[in-house]
């Protein structure tokens, strides 16, 4: 058992060595604009897994828009405008869900307000008879 604890300490010291070369060699704006890309395609995702490509058409399009920008210009080496665009995409991103999500609460809630009247309708014409 201890032979294994000290075999995952050395690994995660491997890591953290692994991970502070890398970014001794990195520009030191590079690391934060490659993780808001990243972050921002998740955002980018989870819209789309929310339905935002069919409920909110106009925010995922300009989020796909501009991470498709900021991935141009992460590639040109820009970090700084790739960083804000992949901010401004995660923004709409964000937007495109809360929108789709919106709208799938408000169907839901005007499917249920109309199942109840129907079954208001049932009960008073069975109270009526």
């Amino acid at each position: 058992m201890r032979k294994q604890q000290s075999m995952t300490q050395l690994a995660r010291l491997g890591c953290v060595a692994l991970l502070a070369s890398l970014a001794a060699c990195a520009s030191p704006d590079q690391a934060p604009a490659t993780a808001d890309v990243a972050v921002s395609r998740n955002a980018v995702e989870n819209a789309v897994s929310a339905g935002a490509a069919e409920l909110a058409p106009a925010e995922i399009t300009a989020a796909r828009e501009k991470m498709v920008r900021a991935n141009q210009a992460l590639a040109a080496r820009d970090y700084k405008l790739a960083r804000e665009l992949a901010i401004q995409a995660q923004a709409d991103a964000k937007l495109a869900q809360s929108k789709a999500v919106s709208a799938k609460a408000t169907t839901a809630s005007t499917q249920l307000n109309e199942d109840l009247r129907v079954l208001r309708e049932e009960v008073d014409r069975v109270n009526s008879q």
